[in-house]
């Protein structure tokens, strides 16, 4: 199980599609599997529900897909503030993402399916998150600049030479 963390525009769904073709390993992103699930868009889960249930469904869903079989694993920007996702986490092989904020503003500004961009808090929200990203990381990747192709092999290389990271073992299927 790998889990990909960072703030929106980091790369976690592009970066993880691609880990997943080159390990074989299914690939899911958390809030598709919400969509999935509830039947609704993230955006209607903020508008009708609130965050705090958004925040609730988002870590019942990550609860049940670390407990499931092996994959490559991207999860939302918020994802990490539940404290009962940052346990199941502590867990987990962990990586981070990382990118700046304004990288990830050029990434994703004008997507109207990103309800925090509506925030006017965007950028204290940002800095509120990355020591949570740090925190749970075993291993950490700069984006900033970067195509995703050389941090899919970046990531990949480091897995698979670092014997363990931030204290786990990185599971890395065998390869045919």
């Amino acid at each position: 199980m790998i889990v990909l963390v960072g703030f929106m525009g980091a790369g976690k769904t592009t970066v993880g599609h691609l880990l997943s073709e080159r390990l074989g390993l299914p690939f899911a992103d958390s809030d598709r599997i919400i969509e999935q699930r509830s039947g609704r868009s993230i955006p209607e889960i903020f508008a009708e529900d609130g965050e705090p249930a958004f925040r609730a469904l988002e870590h019942q869903v990550i609860a049940d897909l670390l407990d499931g079989p092996p994959l490559v694993l991207a999860l939302g920007g918020g994802a990490t503030e539940h404290p009962g996702t940052r346990d199941r986490l502590a867990r987990a092989q962990v990586v981070y993402l990382q990118v700046g904020y304004e990288q990830a503003m050029q990434r994703v500004g004008g997507d109207q399916g990103r309800p925090l961009l509506a925030r006017p808090d965007l950028a204290a929200t940002y800095q509120r998150r990355l020591p949570l990203y740090a925190e749970l990381a075993t291993l950490t990747v700069s984006t900033d600049g970067r195509h995703p192709e050389a941090i899919s092999q970046d990531i990949l290389t480091r897995l698979t030479t670092e014997p363990t990271v931030g204290g786990r073992a990185p599971y890395l299927p065998s390869r045919p």
